[in-house]
């Protein structure tokens, strides 16, 4: 039988019970999660950060980096819902929440401003007198800022089964690949783009940005206020 033959409450039904193919599913979290991490944004910072190391020592420190991005994503999607319970946080209060904050971001990220949730001018500062930047503030919170923890919390605590929980932790490994390949690239990347290039490309991942963010809000509001319908 067709599927225009079903009522529009069956076919809503159908969408939760059948989950969209592997791919397509990957491919939203994928794409989520890189605007939120933003590497090409992260290029003039790794630039300034490392004035005088070799290739060599970039990509060391890239490599670092894309691996303490990685432990964070995947530790907070596996452990991130039983916080949020041991705090007495309902999934929908987090969600509007997290939402919120996502939604601040890319508004910052439209106006090719730096986010709110990324470094200060004084962390770059102190940033500049280490040895090792990799993990701080390259990593946290310059990658993985609140704003992406809150995001991979929020799809970790809506899967419906552990396969997509696997969605979810490919989607985090994919994330860290890329973050490594963007900074290994720095330099080349930075001159074929420019200033102009990354904030073009900034304000059209604010736009991706912005319509994930009112996905996570309404979500969440249909969470908190179930009487309401779709």
């Amino acid at each position: 039988m067709a599927l225009s033959c079903y009522q529009p409450e069956t076919l809503r039904a159908l969408n939760k019970v059948l989950p969209a193919p592997m791919e397509i599913e990957i491919a939203k979290i994928f794409v989520a999660l890189l605007v939120l991490v933003n590497p090409l944004g992260a290029i003039p910072i790794f630039i300034s950060l490392t004035p005088h190391a070799t290739h060599e020592e970039r990509q060391k420190i890239a490599k670092t980096t894309a691996v303490a991005v990685v432990v964070v994503l995947v530790l907070f999607a596996l452990v991130g819902e039983k916080l949020i319970s041991f705090l007495g946080i309902s999934i929908g209060s987090f969600q509007v929440g997290g939402g919120l904050l996502v939604m601040l971001i890319a508004i910052a990220l439209m106006n090719a401003k730096p986010g709110p949730t990324k470094t200060t001018k004084a962390e770059r500062e102190e940033a500049g007198t280490k040895t090792n930047i990799a993990v701080v503030p390259m990593a946290i919170p310059l990658m993985t800022g609140p704003g992406t923890i809150s995001t991979v919390i929020i799809y970790a605590s809506t899967s419906q089964s552990w396969v997509q929980i696997v969605y979810l932790l490919i989607s985090c490994v994919l994330v860290a690949i890329t973050c490594y390949g963007a900074l290994v690239l720095a330099s080349p990347l930075s001159r074929l783009l420019g200033q102009t290039g990354i904030n073009i490309v900034n304000r059209v991942m604010g736009m991706l940005l912005a319509a994930v963010s009112v996905e996570i809000i309404v979500d969440g509001i249909y969470r908190l206020f179930p009487q309401l319908t779709r």
